[in-house]
């Protein structure tokens, strides 16, 4: 089991031997940048923040695989690419409803050739994951306290870790993305997708789903997903 930043380390590092000490580096400063700002406003529960790399970085980190295994070149491009965040073709991810920042910061600390968008309604919540990717120094990363639906711009990815039902999560964000959404997801996932299919005329080919455990073999992601919609 993942409960110590060595833990998660060695694990990354195992998955990822290309990650980088600085990568590495950033990742090691998250756990004191979340806990302290946990003690200012509560976006992680008291007694989840003692596993914040197995709970949320690990599976934040879920769809960095998911995108190596699925799309290796767009994954080489954006996590060691020469492409810089800020040019105008770069790869651009918008994180709805992300809380306290996941995926949407363990994902742009992975990818730093892609620019990322985080949203959330509730405005204490982006506080933190905006001062969290600042103390970070991450520079792909702008955060909106907006609701997805009024953010302008098109986006080539979505991502998002369960804060809804899919049926009433894709119109949030329909016609907003132009590759994917990748949707972190746990549970008897069967009829909700069949019920988002037929609402909504998705081809049932269109709907992929991943278990996380056949990548990080940890009872917390039994029944755990990554699922993908492609646009």
């Amino acid at each position: 089991m993942i409960k110590s930043f060595t833990d998660f380390e060695s694990f990354i590092k195992g998955k990822f031997p290309d990650i980088g000490d600085g990568k590495m580096e950033k990742f090691k400063e998250m756990e004191a940048l979340y806990r302290d700002w946990n003690s200012k406003i509560n976006v992680i529960s008291r007694k989840d923040i003692d596993m914040l790399y197995l709970h949320h970085v690990m599976h934040s980190i879920a769809i960095a695989e998911y995108f190596r295994l699925n799309f290796p070149d767009m994954y080489k491009t954006i996590s060691s690419g020469t492409a810089g965040a800020d040019r105008p073709d770069a790869v651009r991810i918008l994180d709805v409803g992300t809380g306290g920042g996941f995926p949407g910061i363990p994902l742009a600390i992975m990818f730093p050739c892609a620019k990322f968008t985080l949203c959330d309604s509730v405005g204490k919540k982006i506080t933190v994951a905006s001062e969290v990717a600042k103390s970070l120094s991450l520079a792909n990363v702008e955060t909106v306290n907006a609701r997805a639906e009024t953010i302008p711009g098109k986006f080539d990815y979505v991502v998002s870790r369960a804060v809804t039902s899919l049926d009433k999560f894709i119109p949030w964000v329909k016609g907003r993305y132009t590759r994917g959404i990748a949707y972190l997801k746990g549970g008897d996932v069967v009829e909700e997708i069949a019920e988002m299919t037929g609402k909504f005329r998705i081809k049932p080919g269109s709907v992929h789903t991943w278990r996380i455990n056949s990548w990080i073999n940890d009872p917390y992601f039994d029944g755990k997903l990554v699922i993908f919609i492609d646009a």
